[in-house]
This record gives C-alpha cells, sequence and structure tokens, in this order.
C-alpha cells in the first residue's frame, strides 16, 4: 500500500471498498475489522468511529455491492418485449454479480442497506411487473420469491464449491452417490444439483417465473383492489 493511500481520509465507502478486496482473499469468517484496519494502515479502533460493530460494516459493504451492481440505470422494456425474459436477465445478473465476490451472497444476505441505491432499481424490477398486470403487492411478492431464490442458490453454489468453502475441486459427487448407494433416487439426484450450476440456476429461476406467473399474477389480474399499496409488506430497508 502506497503512503498516498496511507494519508488518503478514511470514511465508510473506503473502509468497504478495502472489505470487499479483502473478502476475495480470505472469505467472510476472516474478513474482520482488525483484517480491515490492518489492510488500510491504521488501529483498529479507527474502524469503531465509522462502524460500531461487524454487522455494522457487513451492511455498508452491502451496500456498496449494491452501488456497483446498478451503476447504470437498468434498460426500460423494449416494446414488445416478453416481462419474462427481462426479469430473467435481471436476475440472472444478480447472481453473477454476487458471484464476483467468495460468499458474497452471505454477505448480500439479510443485511440492511446503509442509504437508498437499493430504491431505483427495485422500483424498475417492480414497474415492470406492474406494467406486466401484477398489482403492486402481486409484484412485490413475485420479486421478492425470486430474489430469495437467487441468493439462496448462490449461498449454496459458493459453499459447494469449487473454492475454499469446499476444497478447489468442489463437491465430490462420485463419493456421495457412493455414500447414498442404498437410496438410488438421492444418489441420481447428485448430478442434477450440482453438476451443471448455470443450467441448473436457470432451470429453477424459470420455473420461479413461470410460477409467480400462474399463481400472483393470475390473481392480481382477476381481484385487483383499488388503491393497493406495499404498506403491509415488511420489504428490506
Amino acid at each position: 500500500m502506497s503512503n498516498t493511500e496511507r494519508r488518503a481520509p478514511l470514511d465508510r465507502r473506503r473502509v468497504a471498498d478495502t472489505a470487499l478486496r479483502l473478502l476475495n482473499e480470505v472469505g467472510l469468517e476472516g474478513l474482520t475489522l482488525r483484517a480491515i484496519a490492518k489492510e488500510l494502515g491504521v488501529k483498529a479502533p479507527a474502524l469503531y468511529w465509522h462502524f460500531k460493530d461487524k454487522q455494522a460494516l457487513l451492511d455498508e459493504v452491502a451496500t456498496e455491492m449494491m452501488r456497483r451492481m446498478y451503476a447504470e440505470p437498468m434498460a426500460e422494456p423494449a416494446a414488445g418485449e416478453d416481462w419474462r425474459e427481462l426479469f430473467f436477465g435481471r436476475m440472472s445478473g444478480l447472481r453473477a454479480e454476487l458471484l464476483r465476490y467468495r460468499d458474497g451472497a452471505k454477505v448480500y444476505a439479510g443485511t440492511r442497506f446503509t442509504d437508498l441505491s437499493y430504491a431505483e432499481p427495485m422500483e424498475a424490477h417492480l414497474a415492470l411487473l406492474t406494467g406486466a398486470g401484477f398489482t403492486p403487492a402481486a409484484a412485490a411478492r413475485a420479486w421478492f420469491t425470486a430474489y430469495s431464490y437467487t441468493i439462496g442458490h448462490v449461498i449454496e453454489e459458493q459453499g459447494m464449491g469449487p473454492g475454499p468453502a469446499a476444497g478447489e475441486g468442489g463437491y465430490d459427487l462420485d463419493a456421495r452417490a457412493e455414500r447414498l448407494a442404498g437410496f438410488p433416487l438421492a444418489a441420481a439426484a447428485g448430478d442434477e444439483m450440482f453438476r451443471d450450476r448455470d443450467r441448473g440456476f436457470e432451470t429453477g429461476l424459470r420455473a420461479v417465473i413461470e410460477g409467480v406467473a400462474a399463481t400472483l399474477r393470475t390473481a392480481a389480474v382477476s381481484s385487483v383492489e383499488p388503491g393497493s399499496d406495499l404498506r403491509r409488506l415488511n420489504l428490506r430497508q
């Protein structure tokens, strides 16, 4: 680290940026305030002026991830474009961004964003769905369902490897099949669940999207309530 970097003012954004760089080296477990302070060339107590604990730091790190994901505004739907395909692309993009960071989905899940960076992209997601015929409440539920699937899938695939959490070779499916020899369906399921993660994610996401289209959108079209809104939904803030 250069002297110029060491002399740069210490603020929340700089700490989060350093934490994201360090995350790819040490993972979530090793991402301590002490390790970040060392990387910044300061003493750990200096970080407590900005973050009261590790969770507060992770909230800022997740917010920085959000800022980077949506540095450019999302494209408006083209005339005649299928909302399913656009929604599929947006969730696939979220997965790709989370996979850029070691333990990225674990860091992102369950945190509270520290500013309104999430508001514009969230509004765009919900506008896409309400424009496709969902009520605001149904759109929120549809978005959150696909979002939760995406986050959960990335947590699983990052945990299963290849990578430090599961060994560089990843999950040993042959060994799994041997252990489950007495349970042939469970043994065979390993190939479908773990072999081709891109295809598996896409297949599952399309099932989720078709599911919300068949249930939430159908219900929305048949029972639109005047003045319905999102006030009863406890979305992340």
